[in-house]
């Protein structure tokens, strides 16, 4: 079993920055660790991936070059830093983490955090 807790979101002007944290805790190994997001009326959506040990990162072609996922491996917590956030970013993001080896996906994550909310304002 693997625990996810999300740092909080917040409401940020558009143009502006956040920094989401995702603090991991449990036995199996982790091989992904992934954000998501999910607005309203809308499915969640993959936004950017890490492999865990290697460092490897994937992104969704709408975040790339503004966000960037990182992780601390002693520490067990993964990041999302986000830049030049536009209202199209607001949403609900999810931190997960899977044994596989996954890229740009949303299935294959057996453990997900309990989701904060981001609010870009116009």
């Amino acid at each position: 079993q693997v625990q996810l807790v999300e740092s909080a979101g917040g409401l940020v002007q558009a143009g502006g920055s956040l920094r989401l944290s995702c603090a991991a805790s449990g036995r199996t190994i982790i091989a992904t660790m992934g954000w998501f997001r999910q607005a309203p009326g809308k499915e969640r959506e993959f936004v950017a991936a890490i492999r865990w040990r290697g460092g490897s990162t994937y992104y969704a072609d709408s975040v790339k070059g503004r966000f960037t996922i990182s992780r601390d491996y002693a520490k067990n917590t993964l990041y999302l830093a986000m830049d030049s956030l536009n209202t199209e970013d607001t949403a609900v993001y999810y931190c997960a983490a899977s044994p596989l080896f996954l890229i740009k996906t949303t299935t294959g994550y057996d453990y997900w955090g309990q989701g904060t909310q981001v609010t870009v304002s116009s």
